[in-house]
C-alpha cells in the first residue's frame, strides 16, 4: 500500500467512525432472565437526568430543566378542575415539560393531547390513581377516535394513571363496539404503573417508540394493536374473555418499517384456554414474548395467520424462555419462531427502542 492509499483508508476510517451513530452500553446490556434482578437492571440503566445530560436528546434536557407543575382536582382545590381544561392552558410548541399533578377520582372526559403540546406528564398517586374514562365506540367516533384519551404528541409519560373506556363488550348483534382506552401515537412515550381498562381494542399503540413498565392491560379482541415499537416490561396482560382472543393485532406491513412489539418478564392471566397471543392482522407483524410466564389461558398453538395461510410465511412471531402452563413450544404452530439467545437479543434491551436516548425514571 503507497503512502497515499494508507492516508485516504486512514481518512475514510476517521469519517466512519464520526458519522457512525453510537450505541450506548444501556442500549445493549439484556434484561435479566431473573425477574427478581430486574430492579437494579432499570436503576443502572435508566438513570435521572442529572447524570446523563450528555447522551439524552437535547430538547428533552432542555425541557426537563425547569419542569412546571399543573395540579388537577375534582374538589375546585387545584388550578383545574378538567384535564381537558389544563391541556387548554399549555402553549402550542411547549418546550417545556409540564407535570400535570391529577387528584384522586373519576374524570368523564375525552382527552386529546394534540402533537404540538409534548413533553407532558400526567402523575398519579399510588394509593388514589385517577380514573380517566369515556364511553366512546367505533360506531360514534371510528376505531382510532374511540379513545378516552389520545396522545398525539411527543415525550409523553403517565405514572399511576388508570385509562378506561367505560363501553360495554363487544355484542355480535351491534356492530362498531370496538372501544379504546389509550391511543398513543407521539413518540418517546413512558407508562410505569397503568392500568388500561376497556374489552376489544383497548390499547392503541399506533405510532412511535414506546416504553411501559409494571402496567396492567385487560381486554379481549386485540388490544394491543396499532404499528408502534414498544417495550413492555413486567406487564400483566389479563384476558377478561377468551372466546376467540387475541392478546395482539401488530401492524407491520413491510420490512423496511421499523414496528413491533416486545413483551419481556411479562405476565399473562385469564380464565379458559384459548386466547391467542397475537394474529396475523396485517402482512409482517413482530411481536416477540420473552421470560413471560404463560397462564392456561393461552392456546397451545399460540399464534394465529389470520386464516391467511400465505402470511405463515411473512409474519414474526417469537418466544424466548417463557414459562407457565400456557407456554407450549412442542405444540405451537410451525410458523411460531423459538428464537436462540442471538436471535432474542434485540428484543431484550433497552435497543429495541433506543432508550438510551430519552427514557427516563418516573417523577418522584
Amino acid at each position: 500500500m503507497t503512502k497515499e492509499h494508507f492516508v485516504s483508508a486512514q481518512c475514510v476510517l476517521i469519517i466512519i467512525l464520526i458519522v457512525a451513530p453510537t450505541v450506548s452500553s444501556d442500549d445493549t446490556t439484556p434484561i435479566p432472565a431473573d425477574d427478581a434482578k430486574v430492579r437494579n437492571w432499570f436503576q443502572t440503566n435508566v438513570k435521572p437526568l442529572a447524570s446523563r445530560k450528555g447522551t439524552l436528546d437535547p430538547a428533552l434536557v432542555a425541557a426537563e430543566g425547569k419542569p412546571k407543575i399543573i395540579k388537577i382536582s375534582k374538589d375546585g382545590k387545584g388550578d383545574f378542575r378538567t384535564l381537558t381544561d389544563a391541556i387548554k392552558s399549555i402553549p402550542s410548541g411547549n418546550k417545556q415539560r409540564v407535570i400535570m399533578k391529577i387528584g384522586p377520582g373519576v374524570y368523564t372526559e375525552k382527552i386529546t393531547i394534540d402533537m404540538n403540546k409534548p413533553f407532558i406528564t400526567f402523575l398519579g398517586a399510588p394509593n388514589a390513581m385517577p380514573t380517566l374514562a369515556f364511553g366512546g365506540t367505533a360506531l360514534e367516533y371510528g376505531t382510532v377516535d374511540s379513545a378516552s384519551v389520545m396522545v398525539l404528541s411527543d415525550y409523553f409519560m403517565a405514572t399511576y394513571i388508570i385509562f378506561k373506556n367505560t363501553a360495554p363488550g363487544p355484542n355480535s348483534k351491534k356492530p362498531g363496539a370496538q372501544a379504546v382506552a389509550l391511543r398513543i401515537s407521539g413518540d418517546k412515550a413512558t407508562f410505569y404503573n397503568c392500568r388500561m381498562l376497556g374489552f376489544q381494542d383497548t390499547l392503541l399503540d399506533e405510532r412511535g417508540r414506546h416504553f411501559f413498565k409494571n402496567c396492567y392491560i385487560e381486554g379481549t379482541v386485540d388490544f394491543i394493536f396499532g404499528s408502534g415499537k414498544s417495550l413492555y416490561l413486567e406487564t400483566e396482560i389479563h384476558v377478561i374473555d377468551n372466546k376467540g382472543a387475541f392478546i395482539t393485532a401488530q401492524a407491520k406491513t413491510k420490512k423496511s418499517e421499523d414496528y413491533g412489539y416486545s413483551f419481556v418478564q411479562c405476565k399473562i392471566t385469564g380464565k379458559g384456554s384459548g386466547t391467542y397471543l397475537g394474529r396475523a392482522w396485517k402482512t409482517m407483524p413482530e411481536v416477540v414474548f420473552s421470560y413471560t410466564k404463560m397462564g392456561a389461558v393461552v392456546n397451545p398453538l399460540g399464534w394465529s395467520n389470520n386464516n391467511i395461510p400465505e402470511r405463515d410465511s411473512t409474519v414474526f412471531f417469537g418466544e424466548y424462555k417463557n414459562s407457565g402452563p400456557g407456554a407450549a413450544p412442542k405444540r405451537r404452530v410451525k410458523f411460531t419462531k423459538q428464537l436462540t439467545d442471538r436471535e432474542a437479543k434485540r428484543f431484550i434491551s433497552l435497543g429495541y427502542i433506543q432508550g438510551s436516548k430519552w427514557l427516563l425514571p418516573p417523577p418522584l
